[in-house]
């Protein structure tokens, strides 16, 4: 979830997967992630095309992202969660 916006879990796994995909290829011309933006992806899940039309879409795909990380568990990865660290 980011704001009023809500994906399923492993929808978000994937977006990280292309994410960082893109983020690997050539690491001298590579874009901040603050910037960066899937939606010219074509492997960028359905659900997430709505997003491209919105202003602030490489924030809320970069805070996706983070969620997803592979170092949190999927309950810590929550904003609902508290004390996991």
């Amino acid at each position: 979830q980011d704001g009023d916006l809500k994906f399923p879990l492993e929808s978000v796994k994937k977006l990280k997967e292309v994410m960082d995909r893109n983020r690997h290829i050539n690491p001298r011309m590579m874009v901040p992630m603050a910037s960066y933006s899937p939606c010219q992806e074509k492997h960028l899940p359905e659900e997430f095309r709505p997003v491209c039309k919105r202003e602030d879409a490489p924030m809320i795909f970069r805070r996706l992202s983070l969620a997803a990380e592979d170092d949190l568990c999927e309950i810590c990865a929550n904003a609902a969660c508290a004390g996991c660290f």
